[in-house]
């Protein structure tokens, strides 16, 4: 690999890395408050159960998160110092921030934890209700500094040099709105299948107690709440991205849809592969008009195609496929949801078809899948470019000649990393299971008290 191709690689790797944990660990938390809202709601000690093993995944998956987060943080300045000299003093802000919102999540993840059933319901509500929101807080402030580089604003350039920065308009970019919010929703969307997943994968489970069942069934039912609500909110923000993207990132769009030509009515090509020698996305669907409604909100809106802008500013054409496979996992996401509620509604919620069950199970990957796409599609379709317009990769890579030394050390971390998170985790739940075939009664109420802690 090329000098810029390795540091590109292994940015690109640690960021894959700390995204898995960082979508759980946003995630996490609502779903704790949810359990936590309904266990008071219902009188039900299922979700409080489920409430304190979600905590045990998120207590873990912080921890580890802190060390990638950390990591990416040490590259943006290692890997990319002419991206920090430029606009170090630009979008330093959300960073400074960042450190409030982490300590408010810890500080209150460390009371719930720690205070446990000392707390009071009150107590243990608002406590993980402030998780989530530092959780989400730190979320955002960090994806604020990505969509800066998407829309730079809040300086100006004099002689290659930053001059009248001003801080609080580079933090409210205009990307700000609609990619914070879609980060957010599809964490939350992501976060509540890959447990769906698990309360699936429960509910196959042979030989089960009843008291175990009613817990898979009743998680299950939360948790497909929540994916279903975020993969819906997730495609309405998704739209609204379409739209940003035809203002201020034409070229991307175009490179996302194949779109080579600046057309009127221009179609929506769904599938195919964009080929640059015939100019088409061959073997695709094209559905006339829709994109540009999509773009424009008229069915003969103009649509800029790649024709419109110089070759070697296009984006890697591929992007058109990673930008098929997050759509068509958002859609058959909703679509998972809806077909589980509507058979769900029927049998009054009692009863999952078993092959409903496998395809929740195989949901939950996919759906974190969608994330890791979602971001590599984002990232890859800005190329050429480090910061939209401005500064391309090339120009704010190192120099030093270390990187393939960084490459090997940093993924010998992850993997140990990776196989740490798993190992702890499979060694927990399976010396702390569920009540299993011989428990007593599938009322928590009456299951010794042994049966129902974490």
């Amino acid at each position: 690999m090329s000098h810029v191709v390795m540091a590109r690689a292994l940015f690109g790797i640690t960021l894959g890395y700390h995204i898995s944990y960082a979508t759980i660990s946003v995630g996490a938390p609502l779903l704790i408050l949810l359990a936590e809202v309904f266990s008071v709601r219902t009188k039900n000690q299922y979700y409080r159960l489920f409430a304190k093993r979600v905590t045990l995944v998120l207590v873990l998956l912080v921890g580890v998160g802190l060390v990638t987060g950390t990591t990416v943080a040490v590259m943006l300045s290692v890997l990319w110092p002419g991206f920090m000299k430029t606009v170090g003093q630009v979008i330093n802000l959300p960073f400074q921030i960042e450190v409030f919102a982490f300590m408010l999540e810890s500080l209150f993840l460390a009371i719930y934890v720690y205070g446990g059933d000392r707390l009071s319901t009150t107590a243990r509500i608002l406590a993980s209700s402030l998780v989530a929101v530092g959780s989400a807080m730190s979320a955002l402030l960090i994806t604020d500094v990505n969509a800066f580089m998407n829309t730079p604003t809040g300086f100006s350039m004099q002689d290659g040099q930053v001059v009248n920065p001003h801080p609080w308009q580079a933090m409210f970019n205009p990307a700000m709105p609609t990619e914070l919010t879609h980060v957010l929703v599809s964490a939350y969307m992501a976060v509540g299948f890959v447990f769906a997943a698990a309360a699936a994968k429960g509910l196959l489970k042979r030989n089960a107690s009843a008291f175990e069942r009613e817990y898979h069934r009743r998680t299950l039912k939360l948790t497909m709440s929540l994916g279903g609500i975020m993969a819906v909110l997730t495609a309405i923000v998704g739209d609204l991205s379409g739209k940003f993207l035809a203002h201020y990132q034409p070229e991307k769009l175009a490179a996302a849809e194949g779109l080579f030509h600046t057309v009127k009515g221009a179609p929506l090509v769904v599938g195919g592969i964009a080929d640059p020698s015939t100019q088409s996305v061959v073997g695709g669907l094209p559905i006339p008009n829709l994109l540009s409604f999509l773009a424009t909100d008229r069915f003969n809106g103009t649509v800029q195609g790649l024709d419109a802008f110089p070759k070697d500013t296009w984006p890697p054409l591929v992007v058109h496929v990673f930008f098929d496979v997050m759509v068509s996992i958002g859609s058959f996401s909703i679509a998972v949801a809806m077909v589980y509620f509507i058979l769900s509604w029927k049998n009054k919620f009692t009863r999952v078809p078993k092959w409903l069950l496998r395809v929740i199970f195989v949901t939950g990957f996919l759906a974190m899948l969608g994330v890791e796409d979602g971001w590599v599609f984002a990232e890859i379709a800005r190329q050429p470019w480090m910061i939209y317009g401005l500064m391309t990769v090339s120009q704010a890579v190192t120099a030093s000649a270390d990187v393939g030394w960084m490459f090997a050390g940093f993924m010998s971390l992850f993997t140990v990393l990776l196989a740490g998170t798993i190992w702890a985790l499979r060694t927990y739940f399976r010396h702390h299971p569920l009540p299993g075939p011989d428990a007593a009664s599938s009322d928590p109420a009456k299951t010794p008290t042994r049966e129902v802690t974490a």
